[in-house]
């Protein structure tokens, strides 16, 4: 510890574990600053507590959380059929390798799988971790039916797929790559919702098609119908497969337990993560039999992937999205949302659009060439959270809401609200 600077107090490391002393806040960002890498840009709040659709900073400030941990808190924080599971499987099991048979594991992709048209499962422990796989199973997959000339792999402008190297070149955003080449060869990106690029991508030297449903991380762009089908076909004609990276939209977000179902449209493989752990870390990808079976002992691992406390979370958060109809929840509170949502619109001409499906929207505002305000959605952002809403800014000018997916009437009015007075204010 030689040479370091001299830090606050951490009270004894007994004392913060066993009572709800928490540091301040500015405790916090100072040994963050310290000892963490700087690869966030971190709003100035430090969270410590939440329940259902609020959370709680160390000063003890509340706030309506609309990001929920950026769409994985979907049944709110700390659900209790949630903590139970995790409770109860802690003390029995947390961990035992893959190279045995695991009873969660095994459970949760029966009840994933059941009702869809997929025919198998591989857990991870993200999303990015989920599209690393869905890249390899199109490379393997395309090699055993196609040989060694098929291995591009089609995405979109503005997609985002993860942050390790292959979900990275995956990314169709430069500014994710810059500083990070050379990146994996093989990668071609088209401009979304462009029927005619995507068919003069998708060549006999495509081994897969990987898409949002409705792009997140981009700005919340939703899917045209046509542009969907008319990728299906193109699969279907050249024998590439279609996945569908269902991170963001899959798990009830949109109001369908998967995003897809909205376009009756089916790939051939989805990925998973966020909302299907209600707050604990678990990724999924999910296959056609077909698809999967490329898949063997030793193509690939991960050796958390699916572990007892894992699953037990996301049997708990399935479970209770059955039990309590959780799917209809989203669509009827989603029409109140977008309902007050379009009002505020035709209100404030600084609000140019409205995007999105389900509890997954995007606010387009006003830019700078009309407002002279660098980045009028981060503003809005941290206005929102001095007023006690938290929101997220997908771009300089989109607004992200990702409330957890038990969010009622009440508090959307209250969101709404203040994102209104503070538009209000900025404008």
């Amino acid at each position: 510890m030689e040479g370091r600077k001299a830090g606050v107090c951490l009270k004894g490391a007994d004392s913060c574990a066993g009572s709800m002393e928490h540091l301040k806040t500015e405790e916090v960002k100072e040994l963050t600053k310290e000892y963490l890498m700087n690869t966030y840009g971190r709003d100035g709040i430090s969270l410590v507590h939440g329940s259902g659709a609020r959370v709680w900073d160390a000063e003890g400030r509340e706030y309506l959380d609309f990001v929920s941990g950026i769409a994985v808190c979907g049944l709110g924080h700390c659900h209790p059929r949630v903590v139970a599971a995790i409770r109860e499987q802690a003390q029995r099991l947390m961990h035992c390798s893959n190279l045995y048979h695991i009873e969660n594991q095994a459970l949760l992709a029966r009840m994933l799988l059941a009702g869809s048209p997929f025919g198998k499962a591989f857990f991870c422990n993200s999303g990015t971790e989920a599209n690393e796989a869905a890249i390899k199973l199109a490379r393997k997959y395309a090699r055993v039916k196609h040989g060694v000339a098929r291995y591009e792999i089609v995405t979109a402008l503005k997609s985002f797929h993860g942050r390790t190297l292959g979900s990275l070149t995956a990314t169709g955003q430069t500014k994710y790559h810059k500083d990070f080449g050379p990146l994996p060869e093989g990668f071609t990106y088209v401009p979304f919702n462009d029927i005619l690029a995507m068919e003069q991508a998708v060549t006999g030297k495509t081994a897969a098609v990987l898409l949002e449903p409705i792009q997140g991380e981009g700005g919340i762009y939703v899917a045209d119908e046509e542009y969907l089908w008319r990728v299906r076909e193109l699969c279907d004609e050249t024998g590439a497969i279609l996945i569908m990276d269902e991170v963001q939209t899959g798990i009830g977000r949109t109001g369908r337990m998967f995003g897809f179902e909205h376009f009756r449209v089916v790939p051939d493989a989805i990925t998973l993560a966020k909302s299907l752990g209600g707050g604990f870390p678990i990724g999924a990808l999910l296959a056609k039999d077909e698809v999967a079976e490329v898949f063997t002992p030793g193509t690939h691992a991960a050796t958390f992937g699916g572990n007892p406390l894992a699953c037990a979370a996301s049997l708990a958060v399935l479970k209770t999205m059955q039990e309590e109809d959780i799917v209809n929840h989203v669509t009827d509170v989603s029409q109140i949302l977008f309902n007050r949502l379009n009002t505020l619109k035709e209100r404030h001409p600084q609000v140019t659009e409205i995007r999105g499906r389900g509890l997954m929207v995007g606010i387009e505002v006003l830019g700078k060439p009309e407002t002279g305000i660098e980045s009028p959605a981060k503003l809005i952002c941290s206005m929102c959270a001095g007023m006690g809403l938290l929101v997220n800014a997908v771009t300089d000018t989109t607004l992200r809401l990702l409330p957890p997916l038990i969010i009622g009437e009440e508090e959307i009015e209250q969101a709404v609200d203040v994102i209104e007075q503070v538009i209000c204010a900025v404008y």
